[in-house]
């Protein structure tokens, strides 16, 4: 039996044709619990001029029983700093004005990140007598608030029914700042196994126009923070050329830095081995993944990436650093290998070590299936029957 309808919160979310990907595993993550609720109402609050900013337009839309919305507040960075209360209040103001205007009925709120759609959903429970959900993707900020003890952080997880972890280690932190650890659950992200599967890789490369006769280390993310690590994949680069002509580094990705990141390209000489290619379309992921012989992801802080997920299922090797979740999933070297982050010459060494070594696909496309959306919803959905209070009545 289905449940009756879901809410969603989330601070960013794509568009209709996802050309903007902001926050885009919350959307995989619904279509696979979508299967469980009649409706699920999707809240994804704008403040003015957050479009100009994210360099796109949005408007409201539907897929299958999912209805999107984008409700405009006001809001400036200065909120943050010195009225953060302020934030929510304006912000949960145009989330309870859409539900009226819309007649929005929701049996269980899930709010994606604690800040600022955690803070958001306790404020509008002050209406509503429903369970809330709390999944905290975060690394760094989510470290932050533990140490200086946020009062915002502390008192919305004090509020919440239960909390989703991403990283399992992280649990028993929540008990330095007197959150129960039963309230806590960690389950991590997923990919969507529909999308991301293997491909014949040569027939990838013809499509994207890549040579056949390079081997292929890819990168996908954003250009917008250096906490991704592009310099030190650059850098490694640069030490793995010296000894070796046959490598092509492609980087999936747009941003602020990336006229920074030609730079570098350009200043080191290795213009014929490492390519910018820009913002690619969702969709059009797998076949890069597919086209590379390994994954890189250099990052410097992060929770759970949804990336390392989806090079799993399309059964490729996953070169990341010793960071957020990441060393809970990549706890073997059959499944890929971990460099020091901020560390050049060691990721250049696993790189290398890579490209020489002879993986076994099938072992990591068994390994990937834990990690299917739909077994992952699955994990969800059981929280919100299993450790939601019984008076609401799911």
């Amino acid at each position: 039996m289905k449940l009756k309808n879901l809410l969603v919160i989330s601070s960013d979310f794509p568009d209709k044709n996802n050309t903007y990907v902001g926050n885009i595993f919350v959307k995989e993550q619904i279509k696979y619990i979508k299967n469980y609720f009649e409706n699920v109402y999707v809240i994804s609050p704008l403040a003015y001029g957050m479009e100009k900013f994210r360099n796109t337009s949005y408007e409201d839309y539907e897929f299958d029983n999912v209805k999107v919305y984008f409700p405009k507040y006001l809001n400036v960075p200065l909120f943050y700093f010195y009225g953060r209360n302020f934030w929510v209040s304006l912000e949960m103001n145009s989330v309870l004005k859409l539900i009226k205007k819309e007649n929005i009925h929701f049996d269980l709120i899930h709010a994606h990140f604690t800040w600022p759609s955690g803070a958001v959903a306790v404020e509008l429970n002050k209406y509503f007598n429903v369970p809330i959900i709390i999944s905290e993707h975060t690394s760094t900020t989510f470290h932050r608030s533990i140490d200086k003890k946020d009062k915002i952080f502390i008192n919305t997880w004090k509020k919440c029914d239960a909390i989703i972890r991403v990283r399992q280690r992280d649990i028993s932190l929540f008990e330095d700042v007197g959150i129960s650890k039963n309230k806590i659950f960690h389950i991590p992200n997923g990919f969507n196994n529909s999308s991301f599967f293997q491909y014949e890789t040569f027939e990838c490369r013809k499509k994207l126009n890549l040579p056949e006769n390079k081997k292929i280390i890819l990168n996908v993310g954003n250009l917008y923070s250096e906490v991704k690590g592009h310099k030190y994949l650059i850098e490694a680069i640069n030490e793995i050329v010296k000894h070796r002509e046959d490598i092509l580094c492609v980087i999936v990705g747009g941003g602020k830095l990336e006229p920074n990141i030609r730079k570098q390209i350009n200043d080191l000489g290795l213009e014929n081995h490492v390519t910018l290619v820009g913002s690619k379309p969702h969709g059009d992921i797998p076949l890069w993944m597919n086209a590379c012989d390994v994954f890189v992801l250099p990052s410097l802080n992060e929770g759970n990436p949804t990336v390392m997920f989806e090079c799993l299922g399309c059964r490729k090797p996953f070169i990341g650093t010793k960071v957020g979740g990441v060393p809970e999933v990549i706890a073997s070297d059959d499944y890929g290998l971990l460099a020091e982050p901020e560390n050049a010459e060691d990721l250049a060494e696993k790189i290398e070590a890579a490209l020489n070594k002879n993986w076994d696909e099938g072992k990591i496309a068994n390994y990937a299936e834990q990690y299917r959306w739909d077994n992952i919803a699955s994990q969800i959905v059981n929280l919100y029957y299993e450790h939601c209070p019984t008076n609401y009545n799911l």
